[in-house]
């Protein structure tokens, strides 16, 4: 299973994700209304901005203080995806 990686060691499958997308929208917005209603909005920020959204197949939210084309970037390059560990 190959993740991406959406910061602060949070990970989501790269199987899962349906979109990314900019928060400013109305639309984007009221997904995040949903989500938060519906209990499945997972926030990854950390306190930072949000910056992007990351919808997976399973209706979960995914918040990110990264930006979408950097996402985008780590997706397109799966060996990128998730950061090294050097414990390895």
């Amino acid at each position: 299973m190959k993740l991406l990686h959406v910061g602060f060691s949070n990970s989501v499958s790269i199987d899962k994700v349906v979109a990314i997308i900019s928060p400013e929208t109305a639309v984007a917005k009221r997904l995040r209304d949903m989500g938060r209603e519906n209990n499945n909005l997972i926030d990854c920020t950390m306190g930072r901005k949000l910056r992007s959204m990351v919808l997976t197949d399973s209706d979960f939210i995914f918040l990110s203080a990264m930006r979408p084309e950097a996402l985008v970037q780590r997706l397109e390059k799966p060996s990128a995806a998730a950061p090294s560990d050097p414990e390895d």
